[in-house]
């Protein structure tokens, strides 16, 4: 019972993470990150006294209900609906590209080919790609190649790094309705990381269009393998390695809800209904998705199913890719792609503008 009374209170002091911002207190952002494990060893506290016949399962269950908010967060069971082919419907898909595998992580020279094929299949009307690359005048020259083969004929495409003059790193948007304005959001200083905002004009309306990739943790090689090691039982009694993670968790915490209060200024101000699409780094249980999504709904919550998980990688693998739309809009047939070719699999769904 000592233990149940350490996890359940665990678990609901993970439910603050959405509203305190790490800025002022971190350690309640480590509670959020971890909602999903706190979760289900509640959920077995519970399974566990109900086996005994016992009153105590209440105590954890109770728990549990409290933070039902949360819980659709991570996972979804909705209805297939099929949009009203009457009004104008926007195919929308987002996807953390990785830089194309330009670096062969995955061991597969087709993997960027790979990417292409699904992007082609799915051709969606608006596409936002994190991490992207490309080589100019080159086998390499992403940016071209993409053009090329999909209907997203419109592009705002910022860079971060550029190397040599011609190898680029940074974020791109993809609109097969003509952009009329771009804009980024200043973080106020250089970083990998960018948000930026496209408007594009669809008949006689203009949505603005958010594309971001929000702080990462920024592991090293070691740190990963620190992880895999501990995700398959090997003995490693590194401290170091233990306080290095713990640094870099919040370190990226406090600068992601830096991010994201200045994101949350530019979509209220936006004059538009906007249309939210990202890499943000982070779960539903923290305050940078809190804080973003504000009065947005989310396409995943509104039309996905099953465990929406988005990330692939060694570290715990949450829902960390949003697409998210302001209430001019409603979301249908949210998807998550099982396509490991990046570390992230791409999301995409229908939106159709409400009258």
């Amino acid at each position: 019972m000592v233990c149940n009374h350490v996890f359940a209170v665990s678990l609901l002091v993970s439910y603050l993470a959405p509203n305190v911002s790490p800025e002022n207190f971190w350690a309640i952002a480590f509670f959020g990150l971890a909602y999903p494990v706190l979760l289900i060893i509640n959920l077995v506290f519970v399974i566990y006294w109900a086996g005994q016949l016992k009153k105590r399962a209440a105590y954890s269950f109770i728990i549990i209900l409290a933070g039902w908010t949360q819980i659709v967060g991570y996972v979804q069971v909705s209805i297939t609906k099929t949009p009203d082919k009457t009004k104008k419907t926007i195919k929308v898909m987002s996807y953390n590209v990785k830089v194309f595998d330009l670096y062969n992580w995955t061991h597969n020279i087709e993997t960027r080919s790979k990417m292409f094929e699904l992007i082609k299949d799915e051709s969606p009307d608006i596409l936002c790609f994190q991490e992207f690359f490309s080589r100019d005048s080159s086998r390499l020259d992403n940016l071209d190649s993409i053009l090329k083969f999909q209907k997203a004929k419109f592009v705002h495409v910022e860079y971060t790094t550029t190397v040599k003059r011609i190898h680029h790193w940074g974020i791109a948007t993809f609109s097969s309705y003509p952009i009329i304005a771009k804009g980024r959001v200043d973080f106020g200083y250089k970083s990998n990381n960018i948000c930026i905002y496209t408007d594009v004009k669809m008949s006689n309306d203009t949505i603005r269009i958010y594309n971001m990739h929000l702080q990462s943790i920024s592991f090293r090689p070691d740190d990963y393998k620190y992880v895999e090691d501990l995700q398959k039982d090997v003995e490693n009694e590194d401290i170091e390695h233990s306080k290095s993670i713990f640094k870099r968790l919040k370190r990226a915490f406090i600068i992601r809800s830096q991010q994201a209060d200045l994101i949350e200024q530019s979509i209220l101000s936006s004059p538009y209904s906007v249309i939210v699409c990202g890499d943000f780094n982070d779960t539903p249980a923290s305050y940078s998705y809190h804080t973003i999504s504000g009065n947005l709904k989310d396409a995943f919550i509104e039309s996905g199913n099953g465990f929406g998980r988005s990330y692939v990688g060694a570290f715990p693998s949450f829902r960390i890719d949003y697409i998210l739309h302001s209430r001019t809009f409603s979301a249908y047939n949210f998807r998550t792609i099982r396509e490991e070719l990046s570390d992230h699999f791409p999301i995409c769904c229908y939106l159709v503008k409400n009258d």
